[in-house]
Formats: C-alpha cells, sequence, structure tokens
C-alpha cells in the first residue's frame, strides 16, 4: 500500500471517528471489491513538515490528531569511494495535524 493509499484510508476513518471533518465535496472511490461509493472527502491532514512545505506552522502546544505508520525513502552514503549509494524504504511512525490546528507563516 502506497503512503497516499494509507493516509487517504486513516483521514476516512478519523472523520467516520468524527476526530476530523469533512470538506463538503463528494467523491467516488472504488472499494477492495471494486465496488464505486461516493462520500464526503475528508479534510487534509499533513505532518509537521509537511505543513511547515506548505508555509504553515503547527501553533504552539498543539498536539496530534492522530499517529500512524507511513513508508520512509532513505538513501544511505557509500562507506567506499567506488560503491553506489543504497536505498532502502522504512516504516515510521509519523505524527498528524489539520489545517484548523495550524496558522500561516508570515513572510
Amino acid at each position: 500500500m502506497t503512503n497516499e493509499q494509507i493516509i487517504f484510508n486513516n483521514r476516512v476513518d478519523l472523520m467516520d471517528k468524527g476526530i476530523i471533518r469533512g470538506t463538503g465535496n463528494k467523491i467516488t472511490v472504488e472499494n477492495e471489491e471494486g465496488e464505486k461509493i461516493e462520500l464526503e472527502e475528508p479534510e487534509q491532514i499533513h505532518t509537521y513538515a509537511g505543513w511547515k512545505a506548505l508555509n504553515r506552522q503547527v501553533k504552539k502546544g498543539e498536539k496530534s490528531i492522530a499517529s500512524f505508520m507511513i513508508w520512509k525513502h532513505t538513501t544511505k552514503k557509500p562507506k567506499e569511494k567506488d560503491e553506489e549509494p543504497k536505498e532502502a524504504m522504512f516504516q515510521t511512525k509519523a505524527f498528524w495535524f489539520t489545517e484548523a490546528q495550524t496558522e500561516a507563516i508570515a513572510q
């Protein structure tokens, strides 16, 4: 499963539990059985770094609304000059925030 799928499935689950809101937009998704389902799109969630990349700062004192595992890509530097860099994927726990928990970064 890709990070995009992991994050979307968790967003839907968080919305079903009432932890995050819906956007009001309807989207069509396909479930595991291949059936198309229309549902309300859940609001966006991002990690601290994700919001930072969008020019938003998580407000001081805010606690993450969820944490779940995602895939992380890394490249290990070669130990010898003639070696190629080694790429690896591993799972890591990420902490998620909603837009309401952030503020715009002054520029």
